[in-house]
């Protein structure tokens, strides 16, 4: 859609906006906008009757390389959000990956473009799914004047260094238990050439390794918290996420030096055994500037888990609301109680209830 018939539909749409409705003939919505922000695709959905709040929604992890559509696809909370009244602002991230930092650069441009065609928006929220979540938490944090409150669906609500340590343990169990895993580098899973094998080479490798050993694969789920039979999709993911986070770190951004390793089976033989490596300081600092979370919420906030979702363990759970307490977050997050099964498995209802959960 060329920019003058965008701004043209926003100044009537504005103009038309009184009070809490806009009121629009007809039951069709309009059809949403779409373009690029500084290499970022985005696309705007607007409700048959606008409530004049708006939704800023941070999408997931998005492996590097995978292919994009033309026009920027709807997230599929995007029809019950309009359905109650929300109008919906996502964007693509510039960059793919594990790309918190980009993508809290792109929504907070897309929420100004909103905001400028739309200057009477009455609210704005953001809301994110998986990484989206650590997306979401971070706006809030970073820009709290402009949401009246955020929620977190299925979140990866970690600091970049919890999230970098976690994957490291992912993977350096994996290589000492699994050493020498056919299809793999030599060095296994956290050298260099691991982070150049393309998914489709990695998955099938990892998975043969945990077949081959199923009693040593068991205490390996075990520990990480996941069921066995998504043991081997874990390991690749975490091992695509720390090589994207040394890339974007320019180097080892945390080490396990001293790390004093647990319920690996026989702990003393696995710390003797187990490749240490080194963080680099430069890497460590980018780190902690891209992916950084202090907990200091200055707006509420609403976070709410799956059951049974073999890529956010229950370990994780706790992180961020703890971060928070020791912040003195206020309000402090509401956590919801579980709903819906694996990752990111809720219904549309759940995610408008999550919403419309965060205190006013």
């Amino acid at each position: 859609m060329r920019r003058s018939r965008l701004l043209a539909l926003s100044i009537a749409l504005a103009t038309a906006l009184s009070g809490q409705v806009q009121a629009r003939t007809g039951d069709a919505p309009p059809p949403p906008q779409t373009g690029q922000l500084q290499g970022a695709p985005w696309r705007i959905d607007l409700p048959t009757r606008w409530n004049g709040e708006l939704v800023m929604l941070a999408h997931g992890f998005e492996p590097a390389g995978t292919p994009r559509e033309a026009v920027w696809p709807a997230n599929d909370a995007t029809a019950a959000l309009l359905k109650a009244g929300y109008a919906v602002a996502q964007s693509g991230y510039a960059s793919q990956g594990w790309a918190v930092s980009d993508a809290i650069a792109d929504t907070e441009r897309l929420r100004q473009q909103f905001l400028a065609a739309h200057p009477r928006t009455r609210r704005s929220w953001v809301l994110g799914f998986s990484m989206g979540g650590a997306v979401a938490i971070a706006t809030l944090e970073r820009y709290p004047q402009h949401y009246a409150g955020g929620v977190s669906l299925c979140g990866a609500n970690l600091p970049g260094e919890v999230l970098a340590r976690e994957m490291l343990t992912t993977l350096v169990a994996f290589d000492t238990l699994f050493p020498s895993a056919p299809g793999l580098p030599a060095d296994g899973l956290v050298s260099t050439p691991a982070g150049t094998l393309a998914q489709q080479a990695l998955y099938p490798a990892i998975d043969a390794a945990v077949q081959s050993r199923p009693a040593l694969a068991a205490t390996l789920a075990t520990r990480l918290q996941v069921p066995a039979e998504q043991l081997a999709g874990t390991i690749s993911l975490h091992a695509l996420i720390w090589h994207d986070l040394v890339r974007r770190s320019g180097g080892v951004p945390v080490g396990n030096r001293d790390a004093a390793y647990a319920g690996f089976g026989d702990d003393a033989a696995f710390n003797a055994s187990v490749r240490r490596v080194d963080a680099d300081p430069a890497a460590q600092a980018s780190l902690r500037r891209q992916l950084g979370l202090r907990g200091a919420l200055q707006r509420p906030l609403v976070i709410q888990y799956n059951r049974d979702d073999p890529t956010i363990s229950p370990r994780f759970e706790g992180v961020y609301t703890a971060l928070a307490a020791r912040a003195g977050a206020t309000p402090p997050p509401t956590v919801l109680p579980r709903a819906g099964e694996g990752h990111c498995g809720f219904a549309e209802s759940d995610v408008v209830r999550a919403l419309q959960a965060v205190p006013r």
